[in-house]
């Protein structure tokens, strides 16, 4: 499989975070072409600010391969990783990553800080950006309006609740 058909696997767990009102990161891991973990974000689900896609898919893997080392793996995520998965990232020693779209508000990977790329760390992955970055930009850009939306028909039901008071 190529990278963009890796990617979409990872777009469909972000469609499915999307779905169950999660941000809708995707996330996999492959090892010799094979996928052999698939997450995305469950922060709400699981009542837990680390349940990221990254995180669990690294976690499952882990698991899967009886070993912490992720040498040889590649992880496919939608959107930049935040500090906390890019810290994951270089301590499971992950080949290679490569991500869709930037986060310019949180992305530690090449637009806020340079996580994976600083020079004092021990591990250095291949870094590889902007596959279907359009595609994993727009079902954010998506979810957030839908939920700005939500939030004013919220607020101005309740504030016509008050009105009748």
């Amino acid at each position: 499989m190529t990278d963009q058909e890796h990617m979409q696997e990872a777009l469909i767990e972000a469609r499915k975070a999307y779905t169950l009102g999660e941000i809708p990161i995707g996330a996999i891991i492959v090892k010799d072409g094979t996928i052999i973990s698939r997450h995305h974000n469950r922060r709400e689900l699981d009542h837990d600010a680390t349940a990221h896609a990254e995180i669990l898919v690294i976690r499952e893997a882990c698991e899967i391969l009886d070993r912490w080392r992720l040498t040889g793996c590649t992880l496919y995520v939608t959107i930049e990783p935040c500090p906390m998965c890019a810290g994951a990232i270089i301590n499971s020693r992950i080949d290679r990553v490569v991500y869709g779209s930037s986060d310019y508000k949180g992305g530690a990977v090449e637009s806020l800080f340079n996580v994976l790329t600083h020079p004092g760390l021990n591990h250095e992955p291949e870094i590889l950006s902007g596959v279907l970055a359009d595609e994993c930009s727009q079902i954010m850009k998506d979810f957030f309006k839908e939920r700005r939306k939500k939030r004013r028909s919220t607020q101005e039901a309740e504030g016509s609740a008050l009105e009748m008071r």
